[in-house]
């Protein structure tokens, strides 16, 4: 694997890319971290500390999900930075594991890249003054129990999307920015084409204008089914930022090559620098 080339992050947040690489380190050590698992409860509690010591106050979300292999209690967490309006920004990611029988699939990049940014960019969030609220969001349930079909997946995003639909909180989000996978030393988040157009125009036009090009290529599109489609489906804009070639023809994705050996700092510092750019970017929008 190559470093991600390109600018350099501005000096805060190239030490977060650091500290998002040290959480996902954290998370990774624990082992698989399955939905509905005993090591998933122990990472949620974790993440549920985390981001207390930031001094937002987490919200957990606990839910029985109904899986092709009989049902599995989930809980998704999220915790607001808030901000002088009634909207919100949303910043998202899953933070459970694949599990398959024979794998022993720790998921550094696919679950652990998520986490360990999340937190690193609450951190952030916290020091910095709001217009607009920014909530943090960990999902749980993005993996399917047997395979990507059907209702077998993205449990805790579906829910979400749900609940918030009728609560009256999705007509308040301004936007929801997913990241997955985004830790690759050889990073390249392609521009997603299911992702609503003008958000992922925002995305690409941010990456350019801070020297992120090569990591947020404008196309070709890529297609991917994510935590966002929910989201999107109810109305809502939402953007998926990935990097769907992890590894030559994508090789280490859902594999036991998935470990902290393939994941940069550099790289979860350019996608925290792409998010802070957006975010501000999205706060100055009606």
């Amino acid at each position: 694997m190559t470093s991600c080339a390109g600018r350099s992050a501005p000096a805060g947040l190239a030490s977060l890319g650091e500290r998002a690489l040290d959480y996902t380190r954290q998370a990774v050590e624990m082992g698989p971290r399955p939905a509905g698992s005993e090591e998933n409860g122990k990472q949620r509690a974790w993440i549920v500390k985390t981001l207390a010591a930031t001094g937002c106050k987490p919200v957990e979300d606990a839910f029985t999900a109904y899986t092709p292999l009989g049902p599995r209690q989930m809980a998704n967490v999220w915790c607001d930075f808030a901000g002088d309006s009634d909207r919100f920004i949303v910043v998202s990611g899953h933070y459970d594991t694949l599990s398959r029988e024979g794998l022993h699939f720790v998921g550094a990049n696919d679950g652990g890249s998520s986490t360990g940014a999340l937190l690193a960019l609450a951190e952030h969030l916290a020091k910095q003054p709001r217009k607009d609220t920014v909530r943090v969001v960990f999902f749980d349930g993005e993996e399917s129990a047997v395979a990507w079909e059907g209702d077998d997946h993205t449990y805790g995003s579906r829910r979400l999307a749900e609940q918030w639909s009728a609560d009256g909180t999705l007509a308040k989000v301004k936007a929801l920015i997913n990241i997955d996978m985004i830790g690759d030393a050889d990073l390249a988040v392609l521009a997603e084409g299911n992702s609503t157009p003008w958000l992922r125009e925002l995305i690409v036009d941010v990456a350019a204008r801070l020297g992120y090009s090569r990591q947020f290529p404008a196309g070709p599109l890529q297609y991917v089914e994510d935590d966002h489609i929910p989201f999107l489906r109810a109305g809502a804009p939402a953007v998926d930022l990935i990097d769907f070639n992890y590894g030559l023809y994508n090789r280490y994705w859902h594999t036991n090559a998935d470990t902290m050996d393939k994941l940069s700092a550099e790289s979860f510092a350019a996608v925290l620098t792409v998010l802070d750019g957006a975010i501000r970017e999205l706060e100055n929008r009606p």
